[in-house]
């Protein structure tokens, strides 16, 4: 596929690395000609430095041939105008947005056929504030997903040495849960991923990937995460986008929530802005002494989501020394996150790793409805909707056990109606089924996209 992405930011260099090593041709461009040779050194994409809001620009970039444009630049209205203009000018079929605003998501007038053309929207302060927001949700989980339509939970959890789960085989957790559907697709010892079989002992310290019924989930995770919490009490470092807006969330569901800001005027706005049982703090998450004002030692989560990586690692750790029970700081480098997590910070959260899902499911083959990245972008969950008959399709028609999933690749559970059906049912596939799978090798993808592709004799 032909993909014209223009902004190469953390967002827009993050799903160029993506989408380049699926094998799609790649077209990069930014303002920012120091920052393009850097990528184009490390990737495999061509790039083009220029304005992505001039025709000249989008021409010299190939626009005439794309597939997709993809517009995730830091300006919204950047953006919706490079959408218009390769709708009109180039016809590119489809066009996608990063649109940071949220007066456009309430206007969908604005961005359809008649407006600026965007057939998808996405906006990555969305995106990282759901991801918190489950996150606090379930205090056992280092990760939460959902699949079809809520019906299904994805949660990585560490076991301890008090769980149920620990020292025990992986097939007995029908046993050890009577009465939830529960499945463990796959467990991390030493950062390294094992593949599970019913006979695999699970240790103390392994991070499972258990896929459960939504409506157990949270009796799952208690169970094999044993002595933690529900939060009540929540502290936010930073009130921009992302800490407003899970701050507006969290009182709406009654949590208690604490937001600490550096700069007075924000702090104003915010106080009009969120509800007025939010309490805004003029201050500095570093600052020992204004932590311990706020008993710091009674939160029950600590939140760090300045844009400023130092500065969430260093608040997040005092943080914790200081008492707080769980605390999460937003991290961009990926080397830090990886260094941080599962130390004194108990969940480092990527931004572009929480919203990459989110555009990968408008870019996959087939009726791909749902993308999630898991362990920091180290192993893949799609949700694909099953279609055709035994003759157009490789899967509808044969039970799970006769599907030939290339390696790397394998069936965690489908979802039919209201029915939850595991590997262990080898159910045979129908159309309509949604199907969710789990990918460790990034290079098979298209293989996995190939078998939910309808062939011609379909139509």
């Amino acid at each position: 596929m032909r993909i014209l992405i223009l902004g190469a930011g953390r967002v827009g260099s993050s799903v160029a690395e993506n989408l380049v090593s699926e094998h799609n041709d790649i077209t990069l461009v930014d303002l920012d000609a120091a920052l393009l040779a850097s990528l184009q050194e490390r990737l495999d994409l061509r790039v083009v430095a220029g304005n992505c809001t001039h025709i000249s620009v989008l021409e010299a970039a190939g626009a005439h041939d794309a597939d997709m444009l993809i517009a995730c630049t830091a300006s919204d209205e950047a953006n919706l105008v490079a959408c218009r203009v390769a709708r009109l000018i180039f016809n590119v079929p489809q066009r996608i947005a990063r649109i940071r605003s949220q007066e456009f998501y309430e206007r969908p007038e604005i961005i359809g056929p008649e407006g600026f053309c965007i057939d998808n929207l996405i906006s990555p302060e969305r995106s990282v504030t759901t991801y918190l927001q489950r996150l606090i949700e379930f205090p056992q989980a280092l990760q939460v997903v959902d699949f079809a339509d809520g019906q299904v939970t994805l949660a990585l959890v560490q076991v301890d040495k008090r769980s149920a789960m620990a020292h025990q085989l992986a097939g007995d957790i029908a046993e050890l849960l009577p009465g939830v559907k529960a499945h463990i697709l796959l467990l991390f010892r030493n950062d390294k991923p094992i593949e599970v079989s019913p006979r695999t002992v699970v240790e103390a310290n392994d991070e499972l990937l258990i896929l459960v019924d939504a409506r157990h989930a949270r009796r799952a995770l208690q169970e094999l995460r044993a002595g933690a919490r529900q939060a009540r009490r929540v502290m936010i470092a930073g009130g921009g986008n992302i800490g407003s807006r899970l701050a507006h969330e969290l009182a709406a569901e009654g949590y208690a929530v604490k937001v600490l800001e550096h700069d007075l005027a924000r702090c104003e706005k915010l106080s009009t802005l969120l509800p007025h049982k939010v309490l805004v703090l003029h201050g500095d998450a570093t600052d020992e002494a204004l932590l311990e004002d706020e008993n710091i030692e009674g939160t029950d989560v600590f939140l760090a989501l300045t844009n400023d990586d130092e500065n969430n690692i260093m608040s997040s750790l005092l943080a914790k020394r200081m008492g707080a029970r769980r605390v999460m700081a937003l991290i961009g480098r990926r080397s830090y996150g990886e260094l941080m997590e599962g130390s004194r910070i108990d969940v480092a959260v990527a931004p572009d790793q929480a919203t990459i899902g989110e555009l990968l499911r408008h870019v996959r083959r087939g009726d791909v409805v749902a993308v999630h990245k898991l362990r920091r972008g180290a192993t893949e969950a799609i949700e694909a909707i099953a279609h055709g008959e035994p003759a157009s399709s490789k899967v509808v028609g044969r039970r799970v056990s006769q599907i030939k999933m290339p390696a790397g690749a394998a069936i965690g559970a489908l979802v039919r109606g209201e029915q939850i059906l595991t590997p262990s049912d080898d159910p045979v596939l129908q159309s309509g089924d949604h199907v969710i799978m789990l990918v460790t090798r990034r290079r098979v993808i298209p293989a996995v996209e190939a078998l939910f592709q309808v062939s011609a004799s379909f139509f």
